[in-house]
């Protein structure tokens, strides 16, 4: 799961030389000295200590000052200077593709925060390209400078074809040959569709079988209380959608694991201040309980990484040793990975952070290598990072669609009721609202979508499957002018457009096209901003901080525009399993009651 250079020998393979190093009989490849060591199995902060290691694995712990050279000894030293070393952050939930770069990339940002493993679900490429977009990730995934796990997308596409139009279909003998085909899939992705699986839906279940009979842990993806021992009941054992204290103390009472997420104040994703008091005020035991980062923009990975996660952990009640100890131990056990990851400890993966006094981290060794020091690259990862997996051509070609659509509805003379989505922060739930329309004579319908917070909101099917295209109305999205677009719609990720009239959202549209993927900005009749994603739609093949400049200018654009959801935000508007309503290239679409309704009714007298 790394470039051979990074590579670090099986345990089997190494018993008698690390015992030998333990020992004394051989000598460590490198001992870092001069520190205090982080203890996650007993949550206890050590001074004076140093570790030795060998062949990327630790082999002992000692007091600091044990080691001794010998005349000509090739021991590597490095001075830790009294900073704090821990071991490498674990994510146990994240999506490389809400990064907009390949999983080579995703490297970079990692190993800066002291993050070591990863464990993803890649159902937004899976959700494009079926099983090949998958391997395609994992063959990436193999390439990076990062140990990578993968949780088998579990919910493509997230509802029926009825409801969304996707460009993959992971079936349960799909999923079940993804299991036996790659030892990375560890695991069965957040079953996103949890009201079908309450429900008994056969297929849903199906997928489940494949993981349990197997003997992997499931995922899941459940809003609403309601819906919590079901999901424990078909075998769920892990979420990360702890919203707040209740939820979040029923899943730990119902034998879930929780993923505390925490993420950038201003976005939906930061759940962990009010989840975490289950643990602060209701006093759960924190033994289930990890911080995962879900997903992050390609700037935010660099500012708010799981190292940010974890400092957010200790600000709201958590001890220091407890909330790193969530954020590596405790999802490195969860995946029963907690003999090779997780701790500093002998056997372990020489997978360490060096830290200052405030969790922040200043120096990375990733399999024993010094990868990142004073919180910059290190040339060997460096030359690492230049040499990232290519995608194949195919996944170059998926934005199929026909060379002019009608992008705007068309408007009823007389008076109607529309169904409109309402926003709301943080975003994630949508409203749906009832609005009377009545374009008096002498007014316009400018002036009524003006009078009710209104904007098109619009779904182009972008699979070359059958060319749909859907129309609804945006309200409290205050966008002033313009168009803003993405082709990176969840989940079964069409491009979604909004704008306030047709030639600024045909100007968006054409700029994804042309980009073959991506999102931008238009303001006054020209691109203010765009990010290419070229790969599946998803992802740019640019390094890290190529991409995270972009997108830093993509998001200032948007705010300028007056877009009061983020972009992420703006790209869950069609995912059609979460309530009240969504807009798919189906249409309108109420959750959960699965109905389709149309854009304008007559009005209610």
């Amino acid at each position: 799961m790394a470039l051979t250079r990074f590579s670090v020998p099986p345990l089997h393979k190494l018993t008698r030389t690390l015992a030998a190093v333990a020992m004394g009989r051989e000598a460590p490849d490198l001992v870092i000295t001069g520190s205090r060591v982080l203890s996650t199995y007993t949550e206890r902060l050590h001074d004076a200590r140093e570790i030795w290691i060998k062949s990327g694995r630790i082999a002992a712990v000692k007091p600091a000052g044990t080691f001794r050279p010998a005349t000509g000894s090739r021991t590597a030293v490095y001075d830790a200077r009294g900073g704090i070393l821990a071991p490498g952050l674990v994510d146990p939930h994240i999506h490389i593709e809400s990064s907009m770069m390949t999983a080579c990339a995703y490297a970079e940002g990692a190993l800066l925060n002291g993050t070591t493993t990863i464990f993803c679900d890649s159902h937004e490429i899976g959700n494009v390209c079926d099983v090949a977009g998958i391997e395609w990730m994992l063959r990436d995934a193999r390439q990076a400078p990062l140990n990578i796990f993968l949780t088998v997308p579990s919910t493509v596409p997230a509802t029926s074809p009825k409801f969304e139009t996707a460009g993959g279909d992971l079936t349960p003998a799909k999923i079940g040959r993804l299991f036996d085909r790659w030892p990375e899939a560890v695991a069965l992705g957040e079953k996103m569709d949890f009201v079908q699986v309450a429900m008994g839906d056969k297929r849903s279940h199906a997928v489940l079988a494949e993981a349990l009979k197997r003997g992997r842990p499931v995922s899941g993806h459940i809003y609403g209380r309601e819906f919590v021992t079901a999901g424990a009941a078909s075998g769920i054992t892990d979420t990360h959608e702890s919203i707040d204290r209740a939820i979040a103390d029923d899943f730990l009472e119902n034998g879930l694991w929780i993923f505390l997420r925490g993420g950038p104040p201003t976005t939906p994703w930061h759940s962990l201040p009010l989840a975490i008091k289950t643990v602060t005020e209701l006093g759960a035991n924190p033994k289930r309980v990890c911080v995962c980062t879900d997903d992050r923009d390609a700037d935010d990975l660099f500012l708010f990484g799981l190292d940010w996660v974890v400092r957010e952990a200790v600000k709201h009640g958590m001890s220091t040793l407890s909330a790193w100890s969530m954020g590596s131990l405790h999802p490195a056990t969860r995946y029963a990975q907690d003999g090779e990851i997780g701790g500093i400890a002998p056997a372990r993966r020489a997978d360490i952070v060096l830290l200052n006094d405030d969790l922040v981290p200043q120096n990375t060794w990733y399999g024993g290598q010094l990868v990142v020091e004073h919180r910059k690259v290190m040339p060997v990862l460096d030359r690492a990072l230049s040499k990232r997996y290519r995608y194949p051509r195919a996944a170059y070609q998926t934005v199929k669609v026909a060379p002019r659509l009608k992008l705007t509805p068309e408007l009823p003379a007389g008076p109607v009721t529309a169904n409109v989505i309402r926003t709301a922060l943080p975003g994630i739930i949508l409203f749906h609202d009832r609005v009377a329309l009545d374009p008096a004579p002498g007014g316009t319908w400018q002036d009524l979508f003006v009078k009710h917070h209104l904007c098109f909101v619009t779904v182009v099917e972008r699979h070359g499957r059958n060319g749909a295209v859907a129309h609804g109305l945006l309200k409290d999205f205050n966008l002033r002018e313009g168009a803003v677009g993405s082709s990176v719609g969840h989940d079964a990720h069409n491009i979604i457009l909004a704008g306030t009239n047709e030639a600024d959202l045909q100007l968006a549209f054409q700029t994804i096209k042309a980009m073959r993927g991506g999102v931008c900005v238009i303001r006054g009749g020209k691109v203010a901003a765009k990010i290419a994603l070229p790969i599946a739609g998803l992802l740019s093949d640019q390094r890290a901080p190529a991409v995270a400049a972009a997108s830093t200018a993509l998001k200032t654009a948007w705010t300028a525009a007056g877009c009061t959801l983020p972009y992420m935000g703006f790209n869950l508007i069609p995912l059609s399993v979460i309530p009240e309503i969504r807009i798919t290239d189906r249409g309108l679409v109420t959750v959960p009651g699965m109905k389709i309704l149309p854009l304008f009714e007559a009005a209610v007298t």
